[in-house]
């Protein structure tokens, strides 16, 4: 019994050259808005003992600062992950367009039956922004800074 094998060299490009190297891209802006923290599913003693001041019939504001993260290959034509000045747009249609200067619970439809939690926010912001971007796959990350010591951060997760 003869066996023969016949093969051919070809020169292969390590899979780790040919990949492109992936990047972080962050844009910061800053919104005013204001919401008052109360659950219709709970009563009014609760919303009180869980919410505590921010609970306050009147409602309260912040400053917020929001930072969006986009992650992704670097293009080698451009040199970037994304436009920055397309993210800047992106982000004053969310951001600027529907949350600032606003009251979240009366003027976002979203808030009318979803608590304004800071978390609620950054989901709100994330969900919003996929729908605005053409490569939503390259949102990675909303971090919100509510004040200087409360921090979100949602990842779509």
């Amino acid at each position: 019994m003869e066996i023969s094998l016949d093969i051919e060299f070809h020169s292969y490009i390590k899979l780790a050259e040919m990949a492109r190297p992936i990047a972080y891209l962050t844009r910061k802006e800053s919104i005013s808005s204001c919401h008052r923290l109360h659950s219709p599913h709970l009563s009014d003693e609760e919303n009180k003992a869980i919410y505590g001041k921010c609970n306050n019939f009147w409602g309260h504001g912040h400053n917020y600062t929001v930072e969006v993260t986009v992650r992704g290959p670097v293009d080698s034509a451009t040199g970037m992950v994304m436009n920055i000045s397309d993210l800047k747009v992106y982000m004053k249609n969310v951001l600027m367009d529907q949350l600032d200067h606003k009251n979240l619970d009366k003027d976002v439809n979203y808030f009318k039956n979803v608590v304004s939690t800071t978390e609620n926010v950054a989901i709100y912001i994330f969900n919003e922004l996929k729908k605005e971007m053409p490569n939503p796959d390259l949102l990675y990350e909303v971090k919100i800074f509510e004040t200087d010591k409360n921090i979100v951060i949602y990842r779509g997760e």
